[in-house]
């Protein structure tokens, strides 16, 4: 959605290019987990009214198009604080499952942003530092886990994650 309404707009009329604006700034809102139901109301008014009062083809298509994405589900979950495609980084993390990884370092080697801390298995050491995900260095990008050799890292819901801290699991 975010790329339909990035477009260049004719600019013939206020509704397309003023609704246009301000639907990008709520869908912004809405996949930085900070959307409100209030933000889907003002949202379907601006694509219905966008709908009528639009002169050209690209203002009634950015209508069309954001109508339709409302009619599935995925605004409401979203809203709810869950990305069904799991594509939204405010709404994932990559999380390393201890019990499965190896120590190996691969992740930690090609991590760019530095996200990754911990210690490689060395023998003859009994203690080391286990690897972590520093979740405020993440960029999301999700390197680490295409090298994990183990399949260690896993992409989680950050909904999730909070849901098993609050019960303790």
């Amino acid at each position: 959605v975010e790329e339909f309404l990035a477009g260049p707009m004719c600019g013939k009329c206020f509704p397309c290019a003023l609704g246009s604006y301000e639907a990008r700034i709520i869908l912004y809102n809405i996949i930085e987990n900070r959307g409100s139901e209030a933000d889907m109301i003002n949202l379907n008014e601006i694509a219905k009214e966008m709908l009528i009062s639009s002169r050209c083809k690209k203002g009634k298509d950015t209508a069309r198009y954001i109508l339709e994405w409302m009619g599935t589900d995925v605004f409401d979950k979203h809203i709810k604080g869950v990305c069904p495609s799991r594509t939204c980084a405010a709404f994932i993390e990559y999380r390393i499952i201890n019990e499965n990884c190896t120590a190996c370092g691969i992740c930690k080697d090609i991590c760019d942003y530095k996200a990754i801390y911990g210690e490689k298995v060395k023998p003859f050491i009994n203690r080391f530092q286990p690897f972590e995900i520093r979740q405020q260095k993440c960029v999301k990008c999700g390197e680490c886990m295409k090298v994990c050799p183990t399949g260690t890292i896993k992409l989680l819901s950050v909904k999730e994650t909070a849901e098993k801290v609050k019960i303790g699991a």
